[in-house]
């Protein structure tokens, strides 16, 4: 009987510290480590694994970066984050929001490896991915990843 009950509490902190670990992890943005496409598609069209392109994503990339959201119909907290990246793609100019359904891009899921929602990544303005967060983002975060992929404008530097 104490056997069971030590393998259990160390069960129990087993869990708790991998749970943790998961939560304190979600919603942080890393640099994007996506995997190349094969050489060549039909068309001669497709880009590296690493640029998504207004095809690829059925709406249109933003001047100076974009926010790509992938959800499914019954992610919870798929539509907080849709919130946070509309108020942050309202804030900065040049930015645009864009949601992906991931049960209808199968295809787009797994060439980028997306295996849970919300998986949010930020694109440079060719649509380069930099940055790759899963979960809910806070916004402070989105806001500095953006920092990271926008150039100052012209404006900022003739001061």
């Amino acid at each position: 009987m104490t056997g069971g009950l030590i393998a259990l509490a160390a069960a129990l902190v087993a869990a708790s510290a991998l749970g943790l670990v998961l939560r304190r992890r979600a919603g942080r943005f890393r640099a994007a480590r996506v995997p190349p496409l094969p050489p060549a598609a039909p068309d001669g069209q497709a880009p590296g694994g690493d640029v998504l392109t207004e095809a690829d994503l059925g709406g249109p990339l933003g001047r100076r970066a974009t926010l790509v959201q992938f959800s499914t119909a019954f992610c919870a907290p798929c539509r907080p984050t849709r919130q946070v990246l509309t108020q942050v793609a309202g804030m900065v100019d040049g930015v645009s929001h864009v949601e992906v359904d991931a049960a209808a891009r199968l295809d787009l899921v797994r060439r980028l490896r997306i295996n849970s929602t919300p998986t949010v990544l930020v694109l440079g303005p060719d649509g380069a991915i930099a940055k790759r967060a899963v979960g809910l983002p806070r916004k402070a975060d989105v806001i500095a990843a953006l920092g990271g992929v926008i150039k100052p404008t012209s404006q900022a530097s003739g001061k």
